[in-house]
């Protein structure tokens, strides 16, 4: 049996495409999800939004924050009034990278009913425009500025992004409105099990998983790494569960008492 291992989230409310296709090739996929990002700077995207249009550029995560702000907006009803008599979205292009960061984009409006003003309805780019590269592109044939004419982006982007878009833009009269809203972390979930069978092959695997998942120390005065996502350790029988603990130092979470399937479960 050949085995992959997705270093990525899989997909939530559904299959997910990936491990589908290898699954169709003959391969066992296994999801690992081992960074997450988390919005920051909401409450400046929130005055943004509020001060009024200007033509954002969004990726998947800066369409999350976006949700957030207009969430944060909405259990604000002194907001209200201003939205109303000031601020509408509608008309404003929202330049997106991928059908993914389209649907998401489209589904603020549905998600939030009560501020149609505040979410993105004319949304552009999508398919045609599946990198920065591409969207950069796109955003300069969908349009283009007049001679001597100065425009103004929003641009929503992470710690992480390239600087490819902001280059390709800045030679055709466009200034960016740059405005960081998520950073990538390693991701601190806890993941899951990991079952050790034998003292042989937890020496020999430990260090592995270790690189890639945090176990806990059985030395309650030794601080953990926050950084990667956590796993429980089970064991199968009491002298797998002495060498974790006395020689490998590591928190065993269960011991199963006899070696069979049922007491492992």
């Amino acid at each position: 049996m050949k085995h992959v291992l997705l270093l990525r989230a899989p997909a939530e409310g559904g299959p997910d495409r990936y491990e589908l296709e290898f699954e169709t090739k003959g391969y066992t996929p296994l999801s690992i999800p081992v960074l997450e990002t988390v919005t920051v700077n909401v409450e400046v995207l929130k005055e943004k939004i509020l001060s009024g249009p200007k033509e954002p550029g969004l990726s998947g995560r800066a369409v999350e924050a976006w949700s957030d702000a207009i969430e944060m907006i909405s259990h604000d009803p002194r907001q209200r009034h201003r939205i109303i008599q000031v601020v509408d979205w509608g008309a404003v292009p929202f330049y997106v990278v991928g059908d993914a960061t389209a649907a998401a984009a489209s589904n603020i409006h549905t998600n939030f009913p009560s501020f149609p003003h505040l979410a993105p309805a004319l949304i552009r780019g999508g398919s045609q425009s599946g990198t920065a590269e591409r969207l950069a592109h796109f955003i300069l044939e969908d349009s283009p500025s007049h001679e001597n004419e100065r425009r103004r982006l929003l641009y929503l982007t992470g710690d992480k992004n390239r600087d490819t878009l902001p280059q390709i833009l800045s030679t055709s009269n466009i200034d960016l409105d740059t405005l960081g809203v998520y950073r990538t972390t390693g991701s601190t979930q806890n993941w899951g099990w990991v079952v050790y069978f034998a003292p042989s092959a937890a020496e020999f695997v430990t260090p592995f998983i270790r690189d890639i998942f945090q176990l806990r120390d059985f030395d309650p005065f030794k601080q953990s790494s926050t950084e990667k996502p956590s796993l429980k350790i089970a064991v199968i029988g009491p002298t797998t569960a002495s060498f974790l603990r006395d020689t490998l130092k590591l928190q065993v979470d269960v011991v199963a008492p006899k070696p069979t399937p049922e007491f492992a479960c």
